[in-house]
């Protein structure tokens, strides 16, 4: 890059930290469309009477048409332009902010896959540019706005964790980083109430033993969600079914130690005091290791 350092659009930086997988793009390819050809349909290079082929266009030129048609809301259009300044002009210094805008580009149109690919080779070859931290950003968002477009399938979830500590870790002081923590922290809470969900579900047919390993994961792997209490809750729940009465108080005890303003605190008072029972560790259990590094304030 020249001492010129490329700076988001007006348009693409006020988007920037708002991404929220709204995808757009009409269908079709914009280079079939004619706007370069001469045969009517606009466009900015039409509307100038330009009948010249992309190929013999100056690489500001294309870039300067990809950020008219960003900024008019053809998202679509604008990656495919933006992919061409690089792929025309590979050694400009037009290539590299081709490349970043193409990512930004693809997302914006909720084509994830393609903003992916663009950011990775961003991050390929430019890797110590200011940049890189946006690219790596990019990377993370394609994954995190698709975690409720998989269903069931938590991998993407992952993807997204992974991809969201690397901003954090690797550039620690980008503008980018602190809304890439909040990210963090949404996708593991999502994980964490997957996992709730399915647990939930074996608990209302009574299949306390699946519940129970559901319930489990939250507790051991994700203690620091919003989904912990009730977690434990149901452990308390799904124990007292079983006659397990160790483990249900145990349960109960680490919910008291914690928890105790939560309204699943009182739930589970309830039930174990209806049946005789205290809010105390009980018994050498794995929720008894819990309950001990909750005294010590291990896990806190």
């Amino acid at each position: 890059m020249t001492n010129t350092r490329f700076r988001l659009s007006g348009a693409a930086l006020a988007l920037t930290l708002v991404l929220a997988g709204c995808g757009g793009g009409g269908g079709g390819g914009f280079l079939g469309t004619g706007l370069f050809s001469g045969g009517g349909g606009g466009g900015f290079f039409a509307s100038r009477g330009s009948n010249l082929p992309l190929e013999e266009l100056d690489a500001e030129t294309i870039y300067r048409q990809a950020e008219y048609e960003l900024e008019r809301g053809q998202a679509d259009n604008a990656a495919e332009l933006f992919i061409e300044v690089e792929r025309l002009h590979p050694y400009s210094e037009w290539a590299e902010r081709g490349l970043i805008m193409a990512a930004f580009a693809y997302h914006e149109d909720g084509d994830y896959e393609a903003a992916r690919v663009a950011a990775q080779r961003y991050l390929d070859f430019y890797p110590g540019n200011e940049d890189a931290a946006y690219a790596q950003y990019l990377l993370a968002l394609s994954y995190y706005d698709q975690i409720d477009q998989v269903g069931r399938d938590q991998g993407v979830t992952y993807q997204a964790l992974q991809a969201l500590r690397v901003v954090i870790e690797r550039y620690p002081d980008s503008e980018y980083t602190q809304d890439a923590i909040l990210r963090f922290d949404l996708a593991f809470d999502h994980l964490a109430g997957k996992e709730m969900e399915v647990g939930r579900y074996y608990l209302r047919r009574e299949h306390y033993t699946s519940s129970i390993n559901r319930f489990r994961v939250v507790v051991e792997e994700f203690q620091t969600t919003t989904h912990t209490p009730e977690a434990l809750l149901r452990l308390v729940e799904a124990y007292l079914a079983l006659g397990l009465a160790d483990e249900a108080q145990t349960a109960g005890a680490i919910l008291g130690y914690n928890f105790q303003s939560s309204p699943f605190y009182d739930d589970a008072f309830r039930q174990l005091t209806g049946q005789g029972l205290s809010m105390e560790a009980a018994g050498e259990n794995w929720l008894r290791e819990i309950w001990q590094q909750t005294v010590r304030g291990d896990w806190l």
